[in-house]
């Protein structure tokens, strides 16, 4: 096979696998969640810990951009003085993050409007801690691990021969460019959705983050986004999440369908990008250098 078809072929497959994507986030596909055991609930769902009660409005996003941020595995929060009530510790020198809470007071009524009933709000600030920065505070309900993944060894060859490095361990998968390292929970933690197995899981995820590690300026050179929730940092998900779909196909892992799962985590980094029309055009395009770039890096036979 020559190397003009090879290319060809390699870039219908990937056409087609982004026009079943593009049709799957059209159809709704639904809200993402992790293939891999977390010791609670999911970031997107925050809690204060002594009340059990779920933080809303702006406290969510500005309680989930922080976990991500800070790399905080678990959605639990509560202030200074709440953590003390639960006999657990805030640690010296750990930063708090700032939520908003309303006050209701009671002043005399405008008589000018029908409805007032003279019941007022104001806006207090509060500073909360996560369960990640206090000690003596076991989470509730921690699940036990799972075991060992079942092996794809065609996936593993791939991967090894990247020459990346892949650190396993803790609750979060992520590519640190400080270090050029891929970091990857714990196999025993996954335990798949409910459209793929815990191995797909495993190999989709880690194929994410291998397009995230081809992109640093040692490889690709592909801008990364700076700050999350930021456009950029939108546009690098797409690509990595594309890739992974891509290679996904090309591995065996998914047998060349792309998954719910994959459509549901690019929506949500989509919606970043709501005017840029052509956004996921240009990150299948990267996408797919990413995964010519991996294929590379094989060794030849």
């Amino acid at each position: 096979m020559t190397a003009t078809t090879t290319t060809r072929d390699r870039r219908d497959i990937h056409a087609e696998i982004t026009a079943k994507l593009i049709a799957s986030i059209e159809a709704d596909p639904g809200r993402p969640s992790l293939p891999w055991r977390r010791s609670s609930k999911p970031l997107f769902m925050p809690e204060n810990a002594l009340t059990r009660k779920p933080y809303n409005g702006i406290n969510v996003v500005s309680l989930w951009v922080s976990a991500e941020v800070q790399g905080y595995a678990a959605p639990v929060w509560a202030t200074y003085r709440q953590w003390a009530e639960l006999d657990a510790q805030v640690r010296k020198g750990e930063k708090a993050t700032l939520v908003v809470f309303y006050k209701e007071y009671e002043t005399d009524p405008n008589p000018e409007v029908a409805d007032d009933d003279g019941k007022r709000r104001v806006a207090r600030a509060s500073w909360v801690f996560n369960a990640s920065q206090v000690d003596g505070y076991t989470l509730p309900d921690a699940p036990k691990p799972l075991g060992p993944i079942e092996r794809i060894l065609e996936a593993d060859r791939f991967f090894a021969a990247t020459g990346a490095r892949i650190e396993h361990g803790g609750e979060r998968a992520f590519y640190r460019p400080s270090t050029d390292t891929i970091h990857m929970p714990d196999e025993s933690l996954f335990c798949g959705t409910d459209t793929v197995t815990r191995s797909e899981s495993y190999f989709a995820v880690l194929g994410h983050e291998a397009i995230h590690w081809s992109g640093s300026d040692k490889r690709l050179a592909r801008e990364f986004g700076k700050r999350f929730g930021d456009a950029a940092y939108a546009a690098e998900e797409l690509v990595a999440e594309i890739g992974s779909a891509f290679l996904c196909a090309e591995l065996g892992i998914t047998e060349g369908e792309p998954r719910a799962d994959h459509a549901q985590y690019l929506a949500q980094w989509l919606t970043l990008l709501k005017s840029d029309s052509r956004a996921i055009f240009t990150a299948a395009a990267k996408a797919s250098e990413a995964v010519a770039y991996l294929k590379k890096l094989q060794a030849p036979g």
